[in-house]
């Protein structure tokens, strides 16, 4: 079995669970991980053993021994430098979505991994989620016949919507939504997506901070196909709702149709201190003992193993492109009020939709 060096840049509540998972797998022989902020550096690294532990990223590249690198820094702004760094040091290279702020640094990040004849991919986590795999096992074996029909609801709580628009200015289209469009694109395949048409709600977000950031963001997509799909997403649930996600899918074929909740009601907690409580999220899952609610750990592993065991990723970057040429489409389109072409073939949009959100 051969095991590989891995380092974990960023370690808050993502990539805490990936360092933890990395640790804890035996095909890492060494972790070795940075963050900025000294006193988690100082507990990540005691609960992992880590071989290394830095504030400065650039520190690990120059280490021939690490092969592999999860980037889970925050604010996404960091993204791109980081990929490029790492991919230009000869990683191999996790990166949490967005891939890049802009197409033309999503396409740098792309030919450079090729060049190097590295791994890389996206952390579209819900691919990993058994709930989803099942609705797109159901539409690849036939189950529920050809596609006609799909739509998925995905809202978190006011509390983690500012915490997550307070650091990049980006829309819930970008930032919440882009799961569930990598999702449905991903079922849909080979079909592609030619026309994008999407209206924004303001109200609570606006209210509480003066900035121009939607409630929530409902996106329709039209395929290559024929086949129209709505996904939204919103992040202003009440303080008072217990949990970080809640998702709803539709999915609907010639030949059946698939309701999936995924949320946090299939764990009630009922106790005569607290009376009903929800206790456990769904995204990006949380530690319970020995393993991991949420698929943040399995897809954690399937990247360490598709370098180990020189694997394909299931998460190609050429997948994030398409799904944030999306995102920026239904950006532009709540922005004109209109519908917007696919493929976005003219920089002056690309450059509008980008500066609007930076």
């Amino acid at each position: 079995m051969k095991q590989i060096e891995v380092a974990i840049i960023g370690t808050g509540w993502c990539g805490g669970i990936r360092a933890e998972t990395c640790a804890a797998h035996p095909l890492v022989s060494g972790l070795h991980l940075a963050e900025v902020r000294p006193d988690r550096l100082e507990e990540m690294a005691r609960r992992t053993s880590a071989r290394s532990a830095t504030r400065d990223y650039r520190k690990l590249l120059d280490k021939k021994e690490i092969e592999a690198v999860y980037i889970s820094a925050t604010p996404e702004t960091t993204h791109h430098p980081m990929a490029r760094d790492c991919l230009a040091a000869g990683k191999h290279v996790f990166l949490e979505k967005p891939i890049a702020l802009e197409l033309a640094e999503a396409d740098e990040l792309i030919r450079m991994a090729k060049d190097g004849n590295l791994k890389f991919t996206i952390g579209y986590s819900q691919r990993f989620n058994p709930k989803f795999a099942y609705v797109r096992k159901s539409i690849r074996d036939g189950t529920i016949g050809r596609p006609v029909s799909a739509l998925v609801s995905r809202h978190i709580t006011r509390s983690l919507g500012k915490k997550i628009s307070g650091r990049v200015k980006l829309s819930p289209a970008a930032m919440e939504s882009t799961h569930d469009l990598d999702f449905v694109l991903w079922c849909l395949e080979p079909a592609r997506p030619v026309r994008v048409y999407s209206q924004a709600n303001y109200g609570v977000m606006q209210e509480s901070t003066g900035s121009p950031i939607a409630d929530t963001q409902w996106i329709i997509v039209t395929m290559d196909s024929g086949l129209a799909f709505v996904v939204g997403g919103g992040w202003t649930l009440p303080p008072g709702y217990p949990n970080f996600s809640t998702t709803w899918i539709e999915m609907v074929g010639t030949e059946g149709a698939l309701l999936v909740d995924d949320s946090h009601r299939d764990v009630v907690l009922n106790t005569m201190g607290k009376g009903m409580q929800l206790p456990m999220s769904t995204m990006p899952g949380e530690p319970v003992e020995h393993t991991y609610a949420g698929p943040m750990a399995a897809e954690t592993v399937h990247f360490l193993e598709a370098v180990a065991y020189d694997r394909p990723v299931m998460v190609t970057p050429e997948h994030a492109r398409r799904v944030m040429e999306v995102t920026i489409a239904a950006d532009l389109s709540a922005e004109r009020n209109e519908p917007v072409t696919l493929p976005l073939q003219w920089q002056e949009k690309i450059r509008s939709a980008s500066g609007s959100q930076s």
